[in-house]
């Protein structure tokens, strides 16, 4: 396929597709922006996830988009359903963790994919679930194990948080492919889904999705083990859509806040959703300034 540019045209970014649950790195000065793929037609109210996308900028405002890097038939083991994900760059390597609904083992489950490029192509580094259902039984729900969010800290331990109605974490082995040692999990309120984890000036922040329809909530800490301390709302419900899927990124001086709303017209809603980038401040005493949700966006960085 050929890449398409996009026109600066505000929020949403891409709007040639449909895109949802947003992950972004910066390599070598360029920032990846990985994305699920909604193809549900007008009219159908489900999710319909087949592949994710990567686009890529070096201003925030225009993008390539790059060949289909992933596919969740590319994962043997998997029945269907490319959910959240986040891509993390490890000794050269990208590793990509998906949520997907397993094919033998009841519920949704963690692969990881593996790529020599941020672009891809991407492969099942495993060959199995990295996390299946079977793993975790402190509430009972086949949905619990999804939205993966990895961090690698500033010792070079990783450690991967993930869920749904259950915030779960756990370290993860130097080969980012296997956990290592036990899942414990995060009491947080009103905990929906869809965790980031994020560090900046000696702070955790771990955002999610908060209530149903989902704001998005966070809480600090000054340890990746906690304790957690609640801090309120930092997004409100995003226009026409039920879910809110954060990511953050650091570029160039600038924090944005990345996620998706329905607004696409003229069929967007919580099942065609769009990717949308706004800008992301802190409070002097490191708390999260409320993110305002613009048509415009933000403006190319340099």
């Amino acid at each position: 396929m050929n890449n398409k540019h996009q026109t600066p045209a505000g929020n949403p970014v891409i709007r040639h597709k449909f895109t949802a649950d947003p992950a972004a790195i910066v390599f070598n000065g360029k920032v990846y922006m990985y994305t699920g793929h909604d193809e549900a037609p007008p009219g159908e109210y489900k999710y319909v996830m087949n592949e994710w996308l990567c686009f890529s900028s070096t201003d925030m405002v225009n993008w390539t988009e790059h060949p289909i890097p992933l596919k969740a038939a590319d994962f043997k083991w998997v029945k269907g359903g490319a959910w959240a994900s986040q891509v993390i760059e490890r000794h050269g390597k990208f590793f990509w963790y998906v949520a997907v609904e397993h094919n033998t083992i009841p519920g949704r489950a963690i692969g990881v994919a593996v790529a020599d490029r941020p672009e891809g192509p991407y492969k099942d580094a495993r060959g199995s679930a990295l996390v299946s259902n079977d793993m975790t039984t402190f509430i009972d729900s086949d949905k619990d194990d999804i939205d993966p969010t990895v961090i690698i800290d500033d010792d070079g331990q990783a450690y991967l948080f993930w869920g749904n109605g259950m915030c779960y974490y756990a370290k993860l082995k130097e080969n980012m492919t296997e956990l290592d040692g036990e899942i414990k999990k995060v009491d947080l309120p009103d905990f929906s889904e869809g965790a980031w984890i994020h560090k900046q000036g000696g702070w955790y922040y771990l955002l999610y999705g908060y209530q149903f329809p989902e704001k998005v909530a966070y809480a600090m800490s000054r340890s990746i083990h906690g304790p957690w301390e609640f801090k309120g709302i930092v997004n409100e419900i995003a226009g026409n859509c039920q879910t809110n899927s954060p990511a953050l990124l650091e570029y160039k001086g600038l924090t944005y806040f990345i996620y998706h709303n329905g607004g696409l017209p003229p069929h967007g809603d919580s099942y065609r959703r769009s990717v949308c980038i706004d800008y992301l401040l802190y409070n002097p005493d490191g708390t999260l300034k409320r993110v305002q949700m613009t048509s415009e966006g933000v403006v190319p960085v340099k």
